[in-house]
Protein backbone atom coordinates (compact mmCIF):
# COMPACT_ATOMS: atom_id res chain seq x y z
CA UNK A 1 0.00 0.00 0.00
CA UNK A 2 1.26 3.51 -0.83
CA UNK A 3 2.56 5.58 2.06
CA UNK A 4 2.01 9.13 0.74
CA UNK A 5 5.05 9.25 -1.54
CA UNK A 6 2.97 10.29 -4.50
CA UNK A 7 4.64 12.89 -6.73
CA UNK A 8 1.38 14.19 -8.22
CA UNK A 9 0.59 17.81 -7.46
CA UNK A 10 -2.53 19.83 -8.18
CA UNK A 11 -2.03 22.66 -10.67
CA UNK A 12 -4.23 25.45 -11.97
CA UNK A 13 -4.38 26.28 -15.67
CA UNK A 14 -5.38 29.81 -16.70
CA UNK A 15 -6.36 31.15 -20.13
CA UNK A 16 -3.46 33.14 -21.60
CA UNK A 17 -5.71 35.31 -23.81
CA UNK A 18 -7.94 36.38 -20.91
CA UNK A 19 -4.90 37.12 -18.74
CA UNK A 20 -3.42 39.43 -21.40
CA UNK A 21 -6.76 41.20 -21.96
CA UNK A 22 -7.25 41.83 -18.23
CA UNK A 23 -3.77 43.35 -17.92
CA UNK A 24 -4.53 45.81 -20.75
CA UNK A 25 -7.75 46.95 -18.99
CA UNK A 26 -9.93 45.96 -21.94
CA UNK A 27 -13.50 44.90 -21.34
CA UNK A 28 -13.47 41.24 -20.31
CA UNK A 29 -15.86 39.09 -18.32
CA UNK A 30 -13.19 37.24 -16.39
CA UNK A 31 -10.45 34.66 -16.46
CA UNK A 32 -11.35 31.00 -16.88
CA UNK A 33 -9.35 28.39 -14.96
CA UNK A 34 -9.05 24.61 -15.05
CA UNK A 35 -7.73 22.42 -12.23
CA UNK A 36 -5.75 19.27 -12.99
CA UNK A 37 -2.90 17.13 -11.69
CA UNK A 38 0.57 16.51 -13.01
CA UNK A 39 3.45 14.30 -12.01
CA UNK A 40 6.16 16.70 -10.87
CA UNK A 41 8.88 14.09 -11.36
CA UNK A 42 8.05 13.45 -15.04
CA UNK A 43 7.01 17.05 -15.88
CA UNK A 44 9.17 19.50 -13.89
CA UNK A 45 8.55 22.46 -16.24
CA UNK A 46 5.32 24.43 -16.51
CA UNK A 47 2.35 22.74 -18.12
CA UNK A 48 0.52 24.25 -21.12
CA UNK A 49 -2.59 22.64 -22.59
CA UNK A 50 -5.06 23.68 -25.25
CA UNK A 51 -8.48 23.97 -23.59
CA UNK A 52 -11.82 25.64 -24.34
CA UNK A 53 -12.38 29.08 -22.82
CA UNK A 54 -16.06 30.11 -22.56
CA UNK A 55 -15.12 33.81 -22.33
CA UNK A 56 -13.08 33.75 -25.57
CA UNK A 57 -15.51 31.28 -27.20
CA UNK A 58 -12.63 29.24 -28.67
CA UNK A 59 -9.84 26.82 -27.82
CA UNK A 60 -6.84 28.67 -26.39
CA UNK A 61 -3.60 27.82 -24.63
CA UNK A 62 -3.99 27.54 -20.86
CA UNK A 63 -0.77 27.86 -18.87
CA UNK A 64 0.07 26.74 -15.36
CA UNK A 65 -0.01 29.39 -12.63
CA UNK A 66 1.01 29.36 -8.99
CA UNK A 67 -1.78 29.29 -6.44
Amino acid sequence: MAKGKDKRVRVTLECNNCRINNNNNTKSQGIYRYHTQKNSKNTPNTLELRKFCPYCHKHTIHGEIKE
